[in-house]
């Protein structure tokens, strides 16, 4: 089922775009098709966890024939940071929405290298058309080492109303006023739904199909990236375990997003 192409609506278009770092998405059983675009990032240097420049300047390149609009797998937590990369071709003014266990916000350890763990940040500090951003379901201890300089740009989406229509209806209408940019780390839900390699939250799949599909149905969407893969081990059995727990999730988040932007509504 395709996603039906309107930016102007703020819908994205069906352009799924697989950023195979580890080689994962081969496990997880993801169709080299024509509907999808397959970038090779296994050969890159200098972009597990920490990019350097020539990663960074391999990696804008790769996804520079890809447009912004549609999906985007960006394997696991370890490479969260190339949301900054989509997010930096955005032209006009956004919100990023973050569903993330981690705030992803702190100083990077090297000066003027993106990281998985500070690239929030580097957004904030570098991209003037990001007026704010939403982080749902971080840790309330991560959530309070933020440094206040950002209190009026970052807001935080309480785990207590997670499930709620009304309360995000009424937090959205006071906070976006612009389209968003949707960034999902697997990490937000319990481990019994998704297996990443970060210590994860405690969100289950139903109040993540929830919010995503209000989101959807209730703000212009210009992009969205998913990441949060297992890293594959040597057990092979444990493997593909994992890959079959993994690749279920993003079935099913592909499919909700799929079904919204057919719908037209």
């Amino acid at each position: 089922m395709p996603i039906k192409t309107d930016t102007k609506n703020g819908l994205i278009s069906n352009d799924v775009v697989i950023m195979n770092f580890s080689g994962v998405y081969d496990m997880e059983g993801f169709p080299h098709n024509k509907q999808y675009h397959w970038l090779d990032c296994r050969h890159l240097s200098g972009t597990d966890c920490y990019c350097d420049d020539e990663g960074k300047n391999a990696l804008i390149k790769m996804i520079k024939r890809c447009p912004i609009t549609g999906v985007h797998f960006i394997d696991s937590g370890n490479y969260h940071y190339v949301t900054k990369l989509w997010t930096d071709r955005i032209e006009e003014p956004f919100v990023l929405v973050v569903f993330d266990h981690h705030p992803d916000m702190q100083p990077s350890l090297f000066e003027h290298i993106l990281s998985c763990g500070s690239w929030v940040k580097d957004i904030l500090d570098s991209n003037v058309n990001c007026k704010k951003v939403i982080i749902v379901g971080a840790s309330e201890q991560l959530v309070q080492s933020v440094s206040p300089e950002y209190k009026d740009r970052v807001h935080f989406y309480s785990d207590n109303d997670l499930n709620k229509e009304k309360n995000w209806k009424r937090f959205a209408e006071e906070l976006i006023s612009d389209p968003v940019y949707i960034s999902i780390d697997k990490d937000v839900l319990s481990p019994e739904y998704a297996i990443t390699n970060w210590d994860q939250g405690s969100m289950s799949l139903e109040e993540l199909e929830k919010l995503l599909y209000i989101i959807l149905q209730n703000h212009p969407v210009l992009g969205i990236d998913i990441c949060g893969e297992f890293i594959p081990k040597s057990d092979i059995a444990e493997d593909n375990k994992d890959a079959r727990i993994d690749g279920k999730i993003n079935k099913i988040i592909l499919q909700l997003i799929e079904a919204k932007t057919d719908s037209g509504e």
